[in-house]
């Protein structure tokens, strides 16, 4: 019986299956690697693709079904076969060409022959992709520097404790264009650090061809998206990054791939089954795009050695895998409650899927045992979170995603006066697996749904933000947008996310370029000026936001595994709990004053208030005094506060012995 049957009971009926899943794990490692580690397995990229060789370069790829391969470029004048590729057995193909021929930036493309068809592709294994500026048409070009990046980040560990500020390189400029690599690390890092996240998440990094994808529709896996830039340009991103003490990890999309066969990996030997599933298990119906086939030894291969490739290439420190619910069930998740346990342990259920994501995150830890990998899953699988070895997936952390999901109903459908605090309680603290918790992530931002403080303040926000204006609507948004963070990052998980703006309650939605819009940049950018210019309420949430996650370093609230409840009034709208040590209390209630109101404590000594979201400098008035409370018995069991909390206000406090 593996440990994760014995914790659970309820997964005792499962036993058989876990099983079965686990045999699936161990057969299949050892097909791969027998007793060897996966990280001498996931090289791929380290044979097929351009390399350098002492007397010029070799390019290989692997293309099964193909009758004959040919590498085509400015190199030749774009002749279609004048450059045949050999066979090399196993279905690999290899051309070696002498020095002069090629050169790093040279223009190519690989032409396929499948019975007598040509077809003009992308080498799988492409490290820069771009899109030529007149035709439009995505290009590779060869990309092996003889000179490798001078790494200083040697010995880098990142915090065991992650807060995470979720970002996009390309609209996190002001201006109406596209941002860089370079300017995101030079212009945001250091927001970030003085922010107090001490880990970035990027998005779209890995090369995809159409921009509003958000980077998830992915069409070349090895290549850093040179829309940002250079891959030298990323390598100095994530070495500065590393320098100011920050991790960073890859939004990785192992779980679909986009359909295009130009652009992309689809048909690149002719057929749809090189990578993916055959017939529509191979069509995502959802997101129309191409289904890996995780049962494929092949595919393993490649999907292994690309993660390998960017932690040992670009040094990622993990990944935020995505669409892991797509991952692992048949028909993706679509429409399912997953409301019992059988749903989990059902025909459904892709086995694959999972075998494929114990051996991704057994490699992580090979690569870098410090490694971090989150899972994008919805669905709640039990085990997530759990060791392989232990009968789990092996993620350290899945995203809490009923988290944002709750605060929209909340504010969408309820009073302010009707949120019911024990059904809060519960949705922050009752969770099964580590979590990294979140008001709102870039999925909340999207046009067609609305930032919580553009719910929240509606029209309001172009008119009433200015510091010296003061209305209901505003008044309101400001304090609640302050509270849900707050009780979020303080309770709701083993981790934190932001998404780059949502600090300050950037205004209006995100909207990519295109045609729909006229190809306008105004929605796809950042207006860092708002929190900056001193006269809007912008700075005054950007300073909570900063002191929050300060003090929750500071103070490690996160090596608490869980918060632990002090009290809750449903009556009061009252809530107080307490982490590691610090007392946080919540009045919710939109219009009652509460004073005196007890608030029982651990500790019987004096506690020191150290911020509150009625603090003038956040854009509250100042009503909470940061005086010390003395612990009282007022004839109960245990010591207690008393305390003033002016309606829709929170107050952290630490106990002074």
């Amino acid at each position: 019986m593996y440990p994760i049957v014995e914790r659970d009971s309820a997964l005792r009926p499962f036993e058989k299956d876990i099983n079965l899943r686990m045999d699936n794990y161990y057969r299949t490692r050892r097909t791969l690697v027998g007793d060897g580690r996966l990280s001498d397995f996931a090289n791929a990229h380290e044979y097929y693709g351009f390399h350098h060789t002492d007397d010029g370069w070799v390019y290989r790829e692997w293309a099964p079904a193909a009758d004959a391969l040919y590498l085509s470029g400015e190199f030749n004048n774009w002749e279609a076969t004048a450059t045949p590729m050999n066979p090399i057995g196993g279905g690999s193909w290899e051309l070696r060409l002498p020095e002069g021929t090629l050169r790093d930036g040279m223009r190519v493309k690989t032409v396929v022959r499948n019975g007598g068809t040509l077809s003009w592709h992308i080498p799988l294994y492409a490290k820069r992709v771009i899109q030529d500026q007149q035709s439009f048409e995505w290009i590779c070009e060869v990309w092996d520097p003889r000179t490798p990046y001078a790494w200083t980040d040697a010995g880098f560990v990142p915090d065991q404790h992650l807060y995470i500020y979720e970002s996009h390189i390309g609209m996190a400029t002001e201006e109406y264009r596209v941002g860089t690599y370079r300017e995101f690390a030079d212009n945001v890092l250091p927001r970030v650090q003085d922010l107090g996240y001490n880990t970035i998440q990027l998005m779209a990094v890995m090369e995809h061809p159409y921009y509003g994808s958000f980077g998830y529709q992915v069409s070349n896996f090895f290549a850093a998206s040179s829309r940002f830039g250079y891959p030298e340009d990323l390598k100095y991103l994530v070495n500065k990054a590393h320098a100011l003490g920050i991790a960073v990890l890859l939004d990785v999309v192992h779980s679909h791939a986009v359909k295009n066969t130009v652009e992309g990996i689809n048909r690149f030997d002719g057929t749809e089954t090189q990578f993916f599933r055959p017939g529509k298990a191979g069509d995502h119906p959802a997101w129309d795009t191409k289904c890996f086939n995780y049962g494929k030894n092949e595919v393993i291969h490649f999907l292994l050695s690309n993660l390998k490739f960017w932690m040992t290439e670009y040094h990622f420190d993990g990944f935020r895998f995505d669409g892991v619910t797509s991952m692992l069930y048949h028909d993706h998740g679509l429409g399912a409650a997953f409301s019992n346990l059988r749903m989990y342990f059902s025909m459904n259920t892709d086995t694959e899927a999972i075998t494929y994501l114990q051996l991704a995150n057994d490699l992580i830890r090979e690569v870098n045992p410090y490694g971090i990998s989150i899972a994008e899953d919805m669905s709640g699988m039990p085990g997530m979170t759990v060791k392989v070895a232990e009968g789990g997936l092996g993620f350290d952390y899945r995203l809490a995603m009923g988290l944002p999901d709750m605060w929209i109903r909340l504010i969408r459908e309820k009073k302010d006066e009707d949120w019911n605090l024990d059904y809060i309680w519960h949705e922050l603290t009752a969770r099964m697996a580590a979590t990294i918790a979140y008001v709102e992530s870039h999925d909340q931002a999207l046009v067609g749904d609305q930032t919580i403080m553009f719910r929240l303040a509606e029209a309001h926000m172009y008119t009433d933000m200015d510091k010296i204006c003061h209305n209901e609507v505003i008044d309101r948004a400001m304090a609640l947008h302050k509270m849900l963070r707050l009780v979020t990052c303080a309770a709701g998980g083993n981790g934190y996310l932001n998404f780059m703006g949502n600090e300050f309650g950037h205004p209006e939605w995100i909207d990519f370029p295109r045609e729909g819009n006229g190809w306008d940049h105004k929605y796809c950018r950042r207006q860092w000026s708002l929190s900056e210019n001193g006269y809007l309420k912008y700075g005054q949430l950007n300073l909570f936001d900063r002191d929050m996650i300060h003090t929750c370093r500071k103070y490690d609230i996160l090596a608490d595994g869980t918060a632990h409840l002090l009290l809750v009034s449903q009556n009061d709208h009252m809530l107080a709990f307490e982490r590691n040590g610090l007392v946080f209390v919540f009045n919710f209630d939109p219009v009652r004053v509460h004073e005196n109101y007890t608030i029982p404590v651990k500790r019987g000594c004096d506690h020191e208030v150290l911020f509150t979201t009625d603090d003038e400098c956040y854009g509250g008035f100042g009503n909470i005094g940061h005086e010390r409370h003395a612990a009282q018995i007022p004839g109960r069991s245990g010591p207690a506060l008393k305390l003033l909390l002016p309606p829709r206000t929170a107050m952290v406090l630490r106990p002074v012995e």
